[in-house]
């Protein structure tokens, strides 16, 4: 789909809201096929426009403007049209001197561990993009995709349209690279790796000044904000300042798979510290050099950081993402019915994980209302595992023959470090406690407090194993062999832990193990698999590209007040790796629960009349894409 799009020609492709505060919106497309991009008005000339990445437009850039803009004799003399510039990206040698040499500034700073000449070796070997992989074979993965990352990065540095326009037509190829699992490492080395500022930083040094600093951002209008404090960065723990890698690369999500403009999003860092000791050792590290805030003190610098957002952006959507457990909870309770904002790790990876469970309902030859006879094996309960819970109960509750206060219903057991959670249990959270085991008709004889995941599986003979533990690998050869055993024909095994190092499981086992008729989806992508009998298999990616894109633009469109479980559950119903569709659904949801208030030029009346087909649409023709806009100069 979005190749198809790529190649219309720029006629066809109004680009809206690429504008400065100051430019008048583009005029509406007089007939189908027939718009052209409205101007844009800079208050910049000469060098300064070739220094700034998103006016930038290389050897793009007409005589005319040339001229009117101050760059004659800045650039070569030939003008490449956006396809040719395209082509030359993927075409071209990213580094190819043999005096190359990364030692000096990647590999002793953010690679440690690797040896330096293989990453020399393996830029000196590429002579283009699509080309790195075969040129680098027998090469450690992390050297392979931080080459790859880097080439991006470089790009989107210098010219963040093409940047775009190249990463909605390689989506599949690419969001492996801008997002799980190589953010992963690009967070863990993030200091090292570190050039040009992007997004925003807010310390716990700076309380008192937020709201005079949220000014600080150039921007006059931002519709999407991603923001993490760095304390549970993927499965690979509290990682600090670093963790802005994951708001950075999820924002490139939403505007490759969303088509919400880039000029209107923002990442965002709120560092109250690491107890990370080693990070605090580490002479590169950007962050605070102390022990992270906890309590009341940790809780008012994010209330002033989100009343500092709500005064300059009342409208942007917040997405929290990679808290620990217990500010996930605590923040999204906090500020769920004051702000628009959700979770990601707990509303988001819930809604992932929720189509993923009805989808096996469907794979299984069931239908939906089988769900709530689904017996479900979820291993880990943080905040990921413990939001998927609460999501799936509740859609559990809204199908018939249901009791609707859910007491005495409990088809899930729940594993932590401790194995399986009872009632037995001393200290659990209450977030926890209402899923651990007890006693009763639902009950699996022997099986008691602290059980193995292994003797949970054999015993319960789960239709859908979940794992959101962090812990690689757990679902082992004697795990997986007990799964076979389901009592499902068909029984599920979603590996959701990020990045791929983290993954409970890969495909190859699974279909080795279990079988070729085990359904299978992975929280980060893996390669095609080879089952048993030959034939070729497919690794779902269970993740956020299309569904939650999809929410935030949904949010942004209706102008919902507050995201609620309901626009969350109807996206999670209706994906089908279409964000249009889903970002329409949730406009639906939000017309429905009587949140949405318009946008724009839609009023909450619009919204209301149109049809299913006329949502989808109005959805669509707000998606923002990536086409150079004429400048013009503001004197």
């Amino acid at each position: 789909m979005w190749r198809h799009a790529a190649r219309r020609s720029s006629a066809q492709i109004r680009r809206s809201g690429v504008m400065s505060s100051s430019s008048s919106p583009a005029a509406p497309a007089a007939a189908a096929g027939a718009a052209v991009p409205g101007p844009c008005i800079v208050h910049k000339r000469g060098t300064d426009i070739l220094h700034d990445p998103w006016f930038n437009k290389d050897t793009a850039f007409p005589m005319t403007e040339r001229d009117r803009l101050g760059l004659r004799g800045l650039l070569p003399p030939r003008v490449m049209s956006f396809e040719q510039q395209y082509d030359r990206f993927s075409e071209s040698t990213p580094s190819t001197s043999p005096n190359f040499r990364p030692r000096d500034h990647l590999i002793s700073a953010a690679l440690p561990n690797v040896a330096c000449d293989a990453l020399a070796a393996c830029c000196v070997a590429v002579n283009s993009f699509r080309s790195l992989e075969h040129n680098t074979r027998g090469e450690p993965d992390t050297i392979v995709a931080l080459a790859k990352w880097r080439i991006l990065n470089r790009l989107h540095d210098r010219n963040e349209t093409l940047y775009y326009r190249v990463l909605i037509d390689n989506i599949k190829d690419f969001a492996p690279i801008i997002y799980t699992p190589t953010v992963g490492l690009v967070c863990e080395n993030y200091s090292g790796l570190f050039r040009r500022p992007r997004g925003m930083y807010f310390s716990a040094k700076d309380k008192g000044e937020m709201m005079s600093m949220i000014y600080n951002w150039p921007a006059e209008k931002v519709d999407m904000i991603v923001v993490t404090d760095g304390s549970r960065i993927l499965g690979l723990g509290d990682l600090g300042v670093q963790g802005i890698g994951i708001p950075i690369g999820k924002l490139d999500v939403y505007v490759a798979a969303a088509g919400i403009n880039p000029q209107k999003v923002l990442p965002i860092m709120l560092d109250v510290g690491t107890n990370n000791t080693k990070l605090l050792e580490d002479k590169l590290y950007l962050g605070l050099r102390q022990p992270r805030l906890e309590g009341e003190e940790y809780l008012s610098v994010v209330d002033e950081f989100m009343e500092a957002v709500h005064a300059r952006w009342p409208k942007a959507v917040v997405q929290f993402e990679d808290f620990q457990m217990k500010w996930a909870f605590e923040t999204l309770q906090r500020y769920r019915n004051r702000f628009c904002m959700f979770n990601d790790d707990v509303q988001g990876t819930a809604g992932v994980a929720l189509a993923g469970l009805l989808g096996a309902v469907r794979a299984q030859g069931r239908p939906l209302s089988d769900f709530t006879k689904q017996k479900i094996v979820v291993v880990g309960a943080g905040s990921a595992g413990i939001g998927v819970l609460n999501m799936a109960k509740q859609a559990m509750l809204r199908m018939p023959g249901i009791n609707r206060s859910g007491e005495g219903h409990n088809q899930f057991w729940v594993l932590d470090k401790d194995g399986l959670i009872t009632k037995s249990r001393k200290g659990l959270d209450p977030a926890v406690a209402r899923y651990a085991r007890g006693f009763g008709p639902e009950e699996v004889q022997d099986l008691h407090e602290g059980a193995s995941l292994v003797e949970v599986v054999r015993k319960v003979k789960p239709h859908v194993l979940l794992g959101l533990s962090g812990v690689g690998g757990i679902f082992n050869e004697e795990v997986l062999k007990a799964m076979k055993e389901s009592d499902s024909p068909r029984p599920a095994i979603f590996a959701m832990s990020n990045p791929t190092t983290k993954a409970e499981c890969t495909p190859e086992d699974v279909f080795k193990y279990v079988g070729d008729n085990a359904v299978f989806a992975s929280g980060s992508p893996f390669s095609n698999v080879t089952l048993g009998n030959g034939r070729q298999g497919y690794a779902n990616q269970a993740n956020n590209m299309y569904l939650f894109p999809g929410i935030g633009l949904g949010a942004l469109l209706s102008g919902a007040r507050h995201i609620t479980d309901g626009m969350l559950q109807s996206a999670a119903e209706c994906i089908r790796h279409i964000t249009a569709r889903v970002g329409a659904a949730v406009v639906r949801a939000a017309v429905d629960e009587d949140l949405a208030e318009g946008r724009c030029d839609v009023d909450a009346r619009d919204l209301k009349s149109m049809t299913e087909a006329d949502t989808v649409d109005f959805v669509a023709r707000k998606m923002w894409y990536p086409i150079y806009s004429p400048l013009v100069n503001d004197k």
